[in-house]
């Protein structure tokens, strides 16, 4: 059976379900949420609406993995030099992430468990 994007894209308003960013049908990548590779299927509750660059830099990891990887991304970034630089220089302000991915925050507005 096909996808159906739209319906994809509809889950969350036309919002990527991880960064909450506005997307469209022809921005719109689709993300298994349990990768393909450890029995994901293209069942409608195992697909998420995606921005490119979050579906990019998820991958094919869990969604525990990726929610860490965001977790300790100032750890790995600061050992970047430049990104000191930018941070001493007050060119960024880092904002860290509270773990929470949009589609949970929108499923505990709506009084749903995530």
């Amino acid at each position: 059976m096909a996808i159906d994007r739209n319906k994809v894209l509809e889950k969350y308003n036309g919002h990527c379900g991880y960064c909450g960013n506005e997307i469209t049908l022809s921005t719109m990548q689709i993300d298994h949420i349990i990768p393909k590779h450890i029995m994901g299927t293209n069942a409608a509750e195992n697909l998420m609406p995606s921005c490119r660059l979050c579906n990019h830099y998820k991958r094919a990891e869990t969604l525990e993995r990726f929610r860490q990887l965001l977790i300790t991304m100032k750890e790995r970034l600061e050992k970047v030099y430049i990104f000191r630089v930018a941070i001493k220089y007050r060119m960024i302000e880092w904002h860290g992430f509270d773990g929470l991915f949009y589609f949970e925050q929108q499923e505990g507005k709506n009084g749903k468990q995530s």
